[in-house]
């Protein structure tokens, strides 16, 4: 570190500032102290610091009221705060008001180091975009109203440790905000930990979050890390947090609130620092009312709210979307990109898009295939069939006897690769008479082949 960064102790305790001060001079950086409320604000503003730390409690007020008052006048510089062992609730508030983080005593000198480190890392990044004129890059998620407030939000919690919880329909781009949110901040160097929490059988869930020690059960053959230490120095993305089942719940309030795990089998807990985002389609507020989520849980991961909008609220970010995700797809496969037609592009901006930017994802991966001369037309979006292949009989009788432990995508991609290996053999791979075989154009069974890995 260098000796330039300064920090700002904020304790009446004289232990507590002279551990905080030891442990910021063997870290190679500078600080100066204040005792109360008045000679903090009195310090705050006569003097540039690059991180304060205050206590919660202070003779003359609370440390809630520097939290506010930097984060008006000083937004951004990160402000820490020290709490009793236990007061969660004062934490939470804090996060709330603008604090980057908390600590809580009796303080671990490891814990209050990382949280050092990624609060002026915080500072750096914000200095340099400053310096640069940068401090608004185009994050690539939308060019509409409703975008654009989005993006600054993201922005903005890009640099803070608190949780959030992403709220948004099915298929909206939780995940993409979540990743944002991570790559923008200052555990870009860690990783991103993304679980579907809908997706884990309730008998491992323990095991896959918090891992186990060889011998723990039978089956584990070898130590397995779970997801906290998998994201430890990063960040660890909740998809569909409201799947998670009321037993899972307690104990990962526990792993997120003491930020420690024990693996299965193990004999002590570990030390993990991550950052938990949340994500769910379901309304989480009737959940609780109902009793089928944990109100404390929800009170530690909904610190700060994030609403994503749907498609149809953001009509207008339909064409980029569509660009960018054409281009991906002819990346992906090795083929010349596909353009829209005026009509296809008057067809996409009528839809309504029940499943979202998915749904959209979707339609033009179907419609890239199906297209003739790397041009798609309205018929090849197929938004008006009013069909629902699930619902067909022949469907019907295919799902029915799909094995059980196999996803639907699995079984259908399976089946998919028999058929055009068939019509591939009946024709001795003559692939353009395959393809006649099959109804398909010679672009589309290109196009299948390369996603089958049957080329």
């Amino acid at each position: 570190m260098s000796t330039a960064q300064r920090v700002l102790v904020i304790d009446d305790e004289p232990d507590i500032r002279e551990l905080l001060e030891i442990t910021l001079m063997r870290m190679g950086i500078e600080s100066c102290s204040a005792i109360d409320v008045s000679s903090a604000i009195l310090a705050i503003k006569n003097t540039d610091v690059d991180l304060i730390l205050t206590d919660m409690r202070l003779p003359d007020g609370n440390g809630l009221d520097i939290v506010r008052y930097v984060a008006e006048t000083k937004p951004d510089t990160p402000i820490a705060v020290i709490t009793a062992h236990g007061n969660m609730d004062l934490a939470i508030e804090s996060l709330k008001s603008g604090a980057f983080d908390f600590v809580s005593k009796p303080i671990d000198v490891n814990k209050l180091r990382n949280l050092i480190n990624q609060a002026l890392k915080v500072k750096n990044q914000t200095a340099q975009k400053t310096d640069s004129g940068n401090t608004a890059e185009p994050l690539d998620m939308g060019q509409s109203a409703a975008m654009q407030l989005l993006q600054k939000q993201v922005r903005k919690l890009a640099f803070s440790q608190a949780p959030v919880f992403i709220q948004g329909e099915s298929g909206s781009g939780k995940e993409l905000a979540a990743r944002k949110i991570h790559t923008l901040g200052p555990r870009v160097q860690g990783p991103f930990i993304p679980v579907n929490c809908g997706a884990i059988p309730s008998e491992l869930m323990e095991s896959e979050f918090f891992g186990h020690k060889k011998g723990a059960f039978t089956g584990a053959t070898e130590d397995k890390l779970g997801f906290f230490q998998a994201a430890n120095g990063g960040t660890l993305f909740l998809d569909e947090v409201a799947d998670l089942p009321l037993a899972m719940q307690v104990k990962l309030l526990r792993a997120i609130q003491e930020k420690k795990v024990r693996p299965i089998g193990a004999q002590n807990e570990i030390d993990v620092d991550v950052r938990i985002l949340s994500a769910t389609h379901k309304n989480l507020d009737t959940m609780v009312e109902l009793g089928e989520f944990r109100q404390d849980l929800f009170y530690r991961i909904n610190v700060i709210s994030l609403a994503i909008p749907a498609l149809r609220e953001r009509t207008d970010d339909i064409p980029l979307l569509s660009q960018q995700i054409l281009q991906r797809i002819a990346g992906n496969y090795d083929l010349p990109a596909a353009k829209l037609n005026a009509e296809a592009k008057k067809a996409l901006s009528q839809y309504s898009f029940p499943g979202n930017v998915r749904e959209l994802e979707n339609i033009l991966e179907r419609a890239f295939a199906m297209c003739e001369d790397d041009t798609i037309g309205a018929a090849d979006l197929n938004l008006n069939s009013g069909q629902n292949p699930l619902t067909s009989p022949i469907q019907a009788s295919v799902l029915a006897a799909r094995p059980e432990g196999v996803s639907l995508e699995d079984y259908l991609m399976d089946i998919e690769r028999n058929v055009v290996e068939q019509a591939l053999e009946e024709t001795r791979w003559n692939r353009t008479a395959a393809a006649k075989r099959l109804g398909i154009t010679f672009r589309a069974l290109r196009y299948r082949l390369k996603k089958l890995g049957l080329e």
